[in-house]
């Protein structure tokens, strides 16, 4: 897959301070309507060296390098011919094109990692949708209300593409993320992981703006509406058993250059990935499968 593949489509998120980054071309656009950005805080970029500079240092050390070796090698000399000057000219024209004309190593595709998230459609499918995302985020639902539709009856449900999701609670601003990020782990934990989610997300407005005892609660009426055994569930829950796991997809999702949600790659290990941001129409992600499945 060519560079072209690590690129990025942002808009339609909510956006947080990032640590770490990973190196992308983007496809930037102006809408940002679609997205829940992180509040975000001072932060130092750090800059690459250009490759004129090296070109240059290298010039630099080159000609006093020659120019050390002629004044010895001319140390009896009266004067520098015209001839000695262009074949100097030339010495150093050809090292600098040897520096410009070095070859560079292909760029290696982007590898994110699936965790032991949970998985939908066929895990063998060749291409892999990894989400990080947040339950609470408005951007999110609107996402797996308008656009997962299409991507499951196009592609994930017949074998072309799977989708993992990813914790990515931002909870400066939705308080509420965190524990139902961990409700949907004990969910899982009793193999009704995505009956548990698309309830979150369906019955967002219910809870998003709950106090911390109502929200336990609903969660576990939640449990009873999807079938889960609920002494196990309230279990779970209430001890915050899959903390840790969530604050692991969290951290990755830094490492990954995640700002905001929903953030989403698309493609596999062998090809790379595409990073889309936001809530994207369907159209968006056609695209980006469909180039792949090509590939």
């Amino acid at each position: 897959m060519s560079s072209e593949d690590n690129r990025s489509v942002d808009n339609d998120f909510t956006e947080e301070p990032a640590e770490n980054s990973f190196t992308e071309e983007k496809i930037e656009t102006e809408d940002s309507s679609n997205i829940q950005e992180i509040p975000t805080f001072d932060k130092q970029n750090k800059k690459s060296t250009s490759t004129g500079m090296i070109i240059a240092l290298v010039a630099v050390v080159a000609v006093a390098a020659f120019f050390a070796g002629s004044y010895f090698s001319n140390f009896d000399s009266d004067i520098v011919t015209q001839s000695e000057l262009d074949e100097a000219i030339s010495k150093l024209e050809s090292k600098i094109q040897s520096v410009q004309q070095a070859p560079s190593l292909p760029p290696q595709p982007v590898r994110i990692s699936q965790d032991n998230d949970p998985i939908r459609g066929d895990p063998n499918a060749p291409i892999t949708i990894i989400e990080f995302s947040d339950f609470q985020c408005p951007f999110c639902a609107r996402f797996h209300v308008e656009t997962l539709p299409s991507l499951l009856e196009e592609y994930i449900d017949v074998g072309k593409v799977n989708l993992v999701y990813r914790d990515f609670p931002i909870q400066s601003i939705h308080p509420n993320a965190l524990p139902a990020a961990v409700a949907a782990e004990c969910a899982n934990e009793q193999g009704k992981y995505w009956e548990y989610h698309d309830t979150l997300f369906e019955k967002q407005n219910g809870w998003s703006r709950l106090d911390s005892n109502a929200v336990i609660s609903t969660f576990s009426q939640y449990a009873t509406d999807v079938g889960l055994e609920q002494q196990q569930f309230d279990s779970c829950l209430g001890s915050g058993k899959y903390l840790q796991e969530v604050q692991g997809d969290l951290s990755d999702g830094r490492d990954y250059d995640i700002t905001g949600t929903p953030g989403f790659f698309i493609g596999n290990d062998e090809i790379g990935f595409v990073k889309i941001n936001g809530a994207q129409p369907f159209e968006s992600f056609q695209k980006v499968i469909d180039a792949q499945l090509d590939t």
